[in-house]
């Protein structure tokens, strides 16, 4: 043993001591930095499904809805519109939706998987300008007899049809993409949740 005066109890207590203070403090540390790699709330909620009533949407008229921080178009079109869409296939780029901005249950002429509600991404396939609704039939300013109805993007003058199909000889490259989406029920539409094949 020394004589040096040194307590050798009291060295191992504080010894231990600092271990334990120092060990909580790096606990303390790691974990708000690994909690931080998990996504936040509002980053989940950001990716979450989003529900909307579409129970009260008359034929010809849309809703905006936003999913992801971006607009959704939801039209309930007529059985005129849907009609329309057959007079189209010569004026629009892809007809048959053969390129992939929709998902492969909404791969027919309607681009949905019930044919009176239209659901569409509202950004502009050429560099996302929102595309304004323009459902008059024969508006002068867009085509006369040629315009059934649709979308037209104010920035550089693409145009769409009532089923998002983009036209030939316009800046937008594709067609408007078409979410994932299904339904619960007749009412509510449910945005970011793939329908069920």
């Amino acid at each position: 043993m020394s004589s040096d005066g040194v307590n050798e109890g009291r060295r191992r207590f504080l010894t231990a001591a600092t271990s334990v203070v120092g060990a909580a403090g790096a606990v303390g540390i790691a974990v708000p930095f690994v909690g931080s790699w998990n996504p936040s709330a509002r980053a989940k909620a950001a990716g979450a499904p989003v529900k909307a009533n579409i129970s009260k949407i008359e034929p010809g008229q849309m809703i905006t809805v936003e999913w992801r921080g971006k607009p959704v178009y939801v039209v309930r079109r007529t059985a005129e519109t849907l009609a329309n869409l057959r007079k189209m296939d010569a004026l629009v780029a892809d007809p048959d939706s053969l390129q992939p901005q929709q998902p492969a249950y909404v791969t027919n002429q309607s681009r949905a998987i019930r044919e009176d509600l239209l659901v569409l991404l509202g950004l502009c396939t050429h560099l996302g300008c929102a595309p304004m609704y323009r459902p008059e039939v024969g508006a002068a300013d867009l085509g006369g007899e040629e315009w059934q109805g649709g979308f037209f993007c104010p920035c550089h003058g693409s145009k769409f049809d009532l089923a998002g199909r983009v036209y030939k000889g316009v800046p937008a490259p594709t067609n408007l993409e078409v979410p994932p989406h299904s339904y619960d029920g007749d009412a509510i539409l449910v945005i970011g949740v793939d329908q069920e094949a």
